[in-house]
């Protein structure tokens, strides 16, 4: 059913849910994910994250429930089938609700994980593949998506409840847990990257001190605070020199850099290359 599915996100028609395959370039999986559930179909995907990477196949999904700058990388089966994956984006008020309506029991998992990361991948079960595939097949029948794409997306997200990282949905659905609240600064740090950042101010709007917004934003992400605007930094450099043919000094200033040397510096200790041989070859490959 996902087989139409091409090397980009390609939209199902079902809200949230998208599906991927192929060799998808190395640039494309550069960027700030949205949180997700993904769920591999084929083939396997490394996944880095600040200093860790993490690894998933047929046999896992993987969660990411904050606003993450990560890159990607797609592998096809050893069988040689392309990567095929599908994702659902994660929305807050639907999380909510859904908890809502469950008595405390219902969705409490014994299996709690002691790392507070943001991310992370879990076996995959029978439960959660039947959600997925009766998600699906609505692709082929437009008329129900209204009526049934909402108790399909609700039992996917219940099953990910049951599993060993459903707290990682409870927090981004409680709004005063701390998750939440570093949720709230990473956006505010996306609309204001390009602006001078003050961790003291993050904190305050956090409600944290700054130690525990500090120790918590680094628990969740794998990055400080000034670290994930750099990312983001040269996520957004990157995107303009490709996409906008900017220069290298332009892209630098307009992405809030005050020197373009310390830009490159940068740059290639992220990307493993000087920003203008990594655009030309990103730009050879589009061509070829």
């Amino acid at each position: 059913m996902a087989a139409k599915a091409e090397n980009h996100r390609t939209e199902t028609g079902i809200p949230r849910v998208a599906m991927i395959q192929g060799e998808i370039p190395e640039h494309m999986l550069a960027a700030v994910y949205d949180p997700m559930i993904n769920l591999i179909l084929q083939g396997s995907k490394t996944m880095t994250v600040g200093n860790r990477t993490l690894r998933y196949d047929p046999a896992t999904y993987f969660v990411m429930s904050i606003e993450l700058p990560a890159v990607g990388k797609v592998h096809p089966a050893a069988s040689g089938e392309p990567y095929l994956a599908l994702s659902l984006t994660l929305d807050p008020t639907v999380l909510s609700t859904l908890l809502t309506d469950l008595p405390t029991p219902a969705w409490h998992s014994e299996n709690e994980s002691d790392n507070n990361a943001g991310f992370s991948v879990a076996a995959v079960t029978p439960g959660l593949v039947d959600a997925w595939l009766r998600m699906l097949r609505l692709m082929g029948k437009p008329d129900e998506i209204a009526a049934l794409a909402p108790v399909y997306e609700r039992e996917i997200l219940y099953r990910v409840l049951q599993g060993p990282h459903g707290w990682m949905l409870r927090e981004i659905a409680a709004p005063n847990a701390a998750m939440a609240r570093i949720s709230q600064a990473i956006q505010w740090i996306r609309r204001n990257f390009a602006e001078p950042i003050r961790v003291e101010t993050l904190a305050e709007k956090a409600s944290m001190s700054v130690s525990a917004f500090h120790r918590h934003f680094k628990a969740v992400t794998t990055l400080s605070p000034l670290q994930y605007q750099k990312r983001v930094r040269l996520l957004q450099a990157r995107m303009l020199m490709v996409a906008s043919a900017k220069s290298v000094t332009n892209a630098a200033f307009e992405v809030g850099y005050e020197s373009a040397t310390q830009f490159s510096r940068d740059y290639s200790r992220i990307f493993g290359l000087p920003p203008a041989r990594d655009t030309a070859r990103i730009l050879g490959e589009t061509q070829r």
